[in-house]
């Protein structure tokens, strides 16, 4: 089935550009041209994303790319400003299977959970899709590291609900909106989950109340409820399961709602997983170019991916978990003992850079920083490993893979997988055999294939 995907087309943006092509040492070469003013633009059009993709697939793109369909107001993360936002959410995910419910009464209002979440502000891709009969087009930052999907709901006055560009979704006006009631085994489980459940009388019937709090400061509260979500036209997933958000508040920017795809009960994939199987994959395109696709289901065929085992971490059942056994750079295998790896990575797409335990950290820093002489460091207290590309016409980076259980060798994309604002993106996340955590920049242009049921995870490279 052919699936709507954006077309980018280049309209006015101005500044410098970066053309990359390799080079015959096994280097990436970028060239860095004068400022010049390029096209850009995107619009829909129908094509078929995914080879043998029985299953549905949706554009993705970066909030702050070019075909983002609500621009966002703030500007793309810093390097120090996204190290920052990955420590704060590594260190919620670290604490979270340790995390105890919190409930709030308010009289007079529906009776809610409190949860902290992850930060919201540290999400980067987006996904349209639709909700509600007729559909709704709602913009939703997408999360393995949450379950459950929300969006604001009308009636919200700008008090309670922060701005958007697309319109609240009104329940009122959905033929197939219902409540969830409070006494429901679907209500039941957001307390197995530790997102509780709460009661509110709305005349005769009772409603099934949440609440979210994510580390930044943002929350929202509301009704569980039930509703038809539209991927492309002619799928649509009946009886989805989501928060429909009467008051907001936080840092919260232009976007519409988010897309819960952990592995937990409540999140997309879980829900859907009777028609796609629980699988699903999703390709990151780089923040200056166009689009990526979600999508659900696996493919028939596949054998362009290399898989890797993938678990839960410890009693979290949103987390998925893998193993990294190596990491090279320029060709050449670290020296790495194999027991630094043990506490495993954390695969997270909310997290914009990859932090690894002390001794990886420190050999890949240093073997990237020999590789990289050529060109000023930009001192830094935190080690940081940033540079100043100012007066060069090309810039050479060294290639950089990594090695996970079962052999499997995933090169990172030159530059987009390692570079974000001039600077390697990777950080410490503590002593040895410690958690460390994939981030999105190192998933730029891989498809990467969740196969719960398998558990295991693939690796595609060059999907978008």
């Amino acid at each position: 089935m052919s699936s709507p995907l954006f077309l980018c087309i280049l309209l006015v943006v101005f500044g410098s550009y970066l053309s990359i092509t390799a080079a015959g040492d096994g280097h990436f070469r970028h060239k860095m041209s004068a400022p010049r003013r390029l096209q850009l633009g995107c619009m829909y059009v129908s094509v078929t994303p995914l080879p043998n993709r029985a299953g549905a697939a949706v554009p993705l793109v970066h909030r702050h790319g070019p075909c983002a369909k609500s621009q966002s107001t703030d500007k793309p993360s810093s390097f120090a400003d996204a190290l920052h936002r990955s420590r704060v959410r590594a260190d919620y995910i670290m604490s979270r299977s340790r995390a105890t419910t919190m409930h709030e009464q308010e009289k007079g209002k529906v009776s809610v959970p409190a949860y902290l979440g992850t930060s919201v502000d540290s999400q980067e891709y987006v996904v349209t899709l639709g909700l509600g009969t007729p559909a709704v087009e709602q913009v939703l930052l997408l999360d393995t590291g949450s379950d459950l999907s929300w969006v604001q709901c009308a009636p919200c006055n700008s008090s309670d609900c922060y701005g958007q560009k697309d319109p609240l979704f009104d329940p009122r006006k959905s033929s197939t909106y219902a409540p969830i009631p409070c006494g429901s085994d679907v209500c039941k489980t957001l307390q197995s989950n530790h997102l509780d459940n709460g009661c509110t009388m709305n005349g005769t019937h009772s409603q099934c109340g949440f609440r979210v709090e994510y580390g930044d400061g943002s929350k929202t509260k509301g009704v569980y409820s039930n509703e038809a979500l539209t991927l492309a036209p002619g799928v649509v997933i009946q009886d989805f399961h989501f928060g429909c958000g009467y008051k907001q508040g936080g840092p919260n920017d232009k976007f519409d709602g988010l897309l819960g795809l952990g592995g937990a009960p409540e999140s997309l994939p879980v829900q859907t997983s009777a028609v796609y199987g629980g699988s699903f994959s999703y390709c990151l395109p780089p923040v200056s170019s166009g689009t990526g696709f979600l999508a659900l289901g696996a493919p028939s065929n596949a054998s362009g991916f290399s898989f890797t085992p993938m678990t839960h971490f410890v009693d979290d059942a949103t987390s998925y978990l893998v193993k990294l056994t190596g990491i090279s750079v320029d060709g050449k295998q670290l020296r790495i003992p194999r027991k630094v790896f043990e506490g495993g990575l954390i695969v997270d797409c909310g997290n914009i850079i990859s932090h690894l335990p002390s001794t990886p950290y420190e050999k890949l820093r240093s073997a990237f920083r020999a590789a990289m002489t050529a060109y000023p460091l930009i001192p830094s207290d935190d080690g940081d490993t940033c540079y100043n590309f100012t007066g060069f016409s090309n810039v050479t980076v060294p290639k950089v893979a990594l090695t996970f259980t079962g052999g499997v060798t995933v090169d990172l994309d030159v530059p987009n997988g390692l570079l974000l604002d001039g600077c390697l993106a990777f950080a410490d996340s503590g002593p040895d055999d410690y958690v460390g955590f994939l981030g999105n920049v190192q998933m730029r242009t891989l498809e990467m294939l969740y196969d719960v049921k398998g558990a295991r995870l693939g690796f595609r490279a060059g999907a978008c």
